[in-house]
């Protein structure tokens, strides 16, 4: 009886920690890390995920760090990008009808999206040491097949994000559907 009284003890424990954790991490003054926080690490993940695969299939023959620090970087730009966006359309467009969750979507495709998929290359371009005009060829070369990704995924998960999701949990809600998206762009930007 003893060893089960412990046993809630430190659950009932450990719940609370994660209680408080969860209710600073998300506050207003803490929102910002918590976002930037999260996009570094699912960055950090889909290019060790697309690593391993590629080192499964023969592709690579080993893991490369710089490539997946770069990589965690540029999820950092995008997570302030995605922080001050939603931000900004949730201030502009308060409201959860369909019209107003329709708008949202069609204005995170053309603006942002586009947007992102530009701040990513251009972070790569920097940390890889490209010169302006290197990075716009590569842009040219596989933005497109990013952004037509992005029709695929993101329309029908922003809605979701738009429709029921409070302004604070969406770069979260954003970097779990875009941990497979983050496999994707690894691949499309190292792969030619």
């Amino acid at each position: 009886m003893a060893k089960v009284n412990a046993i809630r003890s430190v659950a009932v424990k450990s719940i609370e920690f994660f209680r408080v954790l969860h209710k600073r991490a998300f506050s207003d003054k803490f929102l910002l890390i918590t976002n930037v926080g999260i996009s570094l690490s699912l960055s950090t993940m889909g290019d060790v995920l697309e690593q391993q695969y590629e080192i499964y299939n023969g592709d690579i023959k080993q893991w490369d760090s710089r490539r997946t620090i770069h990589m965690g970087i540029s999820g950092m730009g995008v997570g302030v990008i995605c922080h001050y966006w939603y931000m900004f359309l949730d201030r502009r467009m308060p409201g959860r009808t369909i019209g107003i969750v329709m708008k949202k979507i069609v204005l995170d495709q053309f603006i942002c999206s586009p947007l992102y998929i530009s701040a990513f290359f251009m972070t790569m371009g920097a940390l890889e040491k490209k010169s302006i005009e290197e990075t716009w060829q590569e842009m040219k070369e596989k933005a497109w097949k990013l952004y037509a990704a992005e029709w695929m995924i993101w329309p029908p998960a922003q809605f979701i994000n738009f429709y029921w999701l409070p302004t604070r949990y969406r770069v979260f809600y954003d970097n779990v559907i875009s941990l497979g998206y983050d496999v994707y762009t690894s691949q499309v930007k190292h792969n030619d």
